[in-house]
């Protein structure tokens, strides 16, 4: 994987200026990130209010734990947030750490390229 290109982030169909503003108040966005070779990684942004909400709903559904693919705790779950972190993230290797997929899924569409 040529990592020197930089990720896009693949958003929801869906994400629109709408969710985009409500995203911060949700706490969470879950999203791909393509390499050029297109293998895509699964993302789960959240922030540490909404982890917390995550938790106690796994705990009260008998789960001791809460996990997803590609987990990443940000201040704000804010599009510029998401963008810096995926980049440094990027640039650290991180995602050479996950599993890739490489079938595209049917509903993300909308991507950003990272410079």
């Amino acid at each position: 994987m040529n990592m020197s290109s930089g990720p896009r982030l693949i958003l929801p169909e869906n994400f629109d200026e709408q969710a985009r503003f409500e995203t911060p108040f949700k706490g969470w966005l879950s999203a791909y990130v393509e390499s050029e070779d297109g293998g895509r990684y699964p993302v789960y942004f959240s922030d540490p209010t909404r982890l917390q909400q995550d938790l106690e709903e796994e705990l009260q559904l008998g789960k001791p734990y809460f996990a997803m693919p590609g987990l990443i705790i940000l201040p704000e779950v804010t599009i510029e947030a998401i963008e810096e972190a995926v980049q440094l993230l990027w640039k650290q290797g991180f995602f050479a750490h996950l599993r890739v997929e490489q079938s595209a899924a049917s509903s993300l569409q909308l991507t950003r390229q990272f410079a």
